[in-house]
């Protein structure tokens, strides 16, 4: 028998509009507020030395607890979660537009990853037991791929817009409306069924050890970016995260009802899912930043312009997750559509290695942007069905969780390695060019983009190394039912064999 409930909601793409919409706004927050950090920093008086706490105040809360969100989202019923997460972060969001010293916004930002942590998780498991038909889970799929993969650009547009035409304030006021136009959807459309509860009780040691170690593991990465990788606070941090996350997994073997069932991860399918994912996301992650400079900085573009110069990778992703990925997922196994997909999107990377400081949009970072686009979204899209494909649907709430744990230990992974190895390469450079520089300024704008590319050829690598993962562990083949993976290998066997909750 089939993992997945073949429950079909007649409400289901009704439903799909406000998960979609959740998704977005948790996925804009990633990066709409980076824009407005300058604006926000100046106004509240925040210290050159807080205003990382901005960001990574959020990355340690959402990041740390999404593996609870996802086993409550499964104990306490996914529309419920969801409902909660978005009321939850739509108030965090209030508080943030209207901070008026550092550690109001500090809290809210804190309080926004808490919340987030809800609702991600349920908004993905939500579409994982809605949706058991192969050829609708695929359009399904293709959607919140799409918005997954292209919701951090439209992110640096928004925030632009916002930012230089209204006011910092309202890179957060704006979740308000969506939270409360999906929320008043999902009340009236969103059916879950109710085979997918889980009634086990919850891993409490689980659930702290499982925090502690993520929150130490993306903190840590945060440290190595301020001070270095050899710096005792960082090493302390990796070690505390070795061990907490070492212990976690020690308890999840041996518990009745454990956070996360070891069976979700060891699975060869997923495992390949959530790695190749988590390098993806490491790559694109520092991608976003650096460009953002490049063209604020470099190029002289205002923040609105920058913002739209994201634009084609958007639509790539888009065109790539919903006319290339959703249209051969169900005729094609998923690693040929990964793989393929990530070493795509790695030529665009390439591309990119190639700027300077007079480098022209249109004939060489508009391709670039054309071709992440499309590889990723080719890539999001299978890659975010399969890894909840298969599950047993009291499961899909963690398995959901794991997708999104990929992503954000990976963006922050992403964020501190590549910016250390730009850093590193600029100094470097400005020391060995100085004697036969013209001028400073053109000095230091040479510099910053001899790190850019310098730390874009290792996205390149990551990349790459994402499709090999891909394709040698993904062995899947095309999603052919609504429960179980097709396909040949040891994986395909897993997937295939119900298993049972403890």
């Amino acid at each position: 028998m089939p993992e997945t409930a073949q429950h079909v909601d007649p409400r289901r793409w009704k439903a799909l509009i406000f998960i979609a919409l959740a998704q977005l706004m948790v996925v804009l927050d990633a990066t709409i507020v980076n824009i407005a950090l300058p604006s926000a920093q100046a106004d509240l008086g925040i210290s050159d030395g807080n205003r990382q706490w901005v960001i990574t105040a959020y990355a340690l809360a959402f990041g740390g607890l999404l593996l609870f969100g996802g086993r409550i989202a499964d104990l306490w019923g996914r529309k419920q979660t969801f409902l909660v997460g978005l009321v939850g972060f739509a108030a965090a969001s209030a508080i943030g537009g209207a901070a008026v010293n550092t550690g109001m916004l500090l809290g809210a930002r804190a309080l926004q990853g808490v919340f987030g942590a809800l609702l991600a998780p349920s908004a993905l498991s939500l579409l994982a037991v809605m949706f058991t038909d192969p050829k609708e889970r695929a359009k399904a799929f293709g959607v919140f791929g799409a918005i997954a993969g292209g919701g951090g650009a439209v992110g640096l547009i928004l925030g632009g817009v916002l930012t230089e035409y209204l006011d910092w304030r309202w890179t957060f006021f704006v979740n308000i409306p969506f939270a409360i136009i999906a929320a008043v959807g999902a009340i009236a459309v969103i059916r879950e069924p109710v085979e997918s509860h889980n009634s086990s009780r919850l891993d409490i040691p689980g659930v702290l050890l499982a925090s502690t170690g993520l929150v130490a593991l993306v903190y840590g990465f945060t440290r190595a970016e301020s001070d270095g990788w050899s710096a005792g606070p960082t090493v302390g941090l990796f070690v505390a995260a070795a061990v907490l996350l070492i212990a976690f997994l020690i308890v999840e073997s041996r518990v009745k009802a454990p956070l996360l069932p070891l069976r979700v991860v060891a699975n060869r399918n997923r495992g390949g899912v959530y790695a190749s994912l988590g390098l993806a996301i490491i790559g694109m992650f520092g991608l976003f930043l650096f460009l953002t400079y490049y063209m604020q900085v470099v190029k002289g573009y205002s923040p609105v312009r920058t913002g739209f110069a994201f634009l084609p990778m958007v639509a790539g992703m888009i065109t790539g997750s919903t006319q290339i990925g959703a249209r051969l997922m169900t005729r094609v196994p998923a690693r040929l559509l990964m793989g393929p997909g990530f070493l795509v999107a790695s030529v665009g990377m390439l591309l990119l290695t190639q700027i300077d400081l007079d480098t022209s949009y249109p004939a060489l970072i508009l391709p670039a942007f054309l071709l992440l686009g499309l590889g990723m979204g080719t890539a999001f899209m299978p890659a975010m069905s399969l890894a909840t494909h298969g599950v047993e649907p009291r499961d899909a709430g963690v398995a959901s969780a794991m997708v999104n744990t990929s992503q954000q230990v990976g963006g922050a992974i992403g964020t501190a390695l590549l910016n250390t190895i730009a850093a590193s390469a600029t100094t470097e450079y400005a020391k060995s060019h100085a004697a036969a520089a013209s001028s400073r300024k053109a000095l230091e704008l040479q510099s910053m983009v001899h790190g850019y590319t310098s730390a874009i050829w290792w996205a390149v690598g990551i990349l790459v190394l994402a499709a090999v993962i891909a394709i040698t562990m993904v062995k899947a083949g095309q999603q052919e039912n609504g429960g179980a993976v097709a396909g040949s290998g040891d994986g395909a066997a897993e997937d295939a064999i119900p298993v049972m909750v403890h």
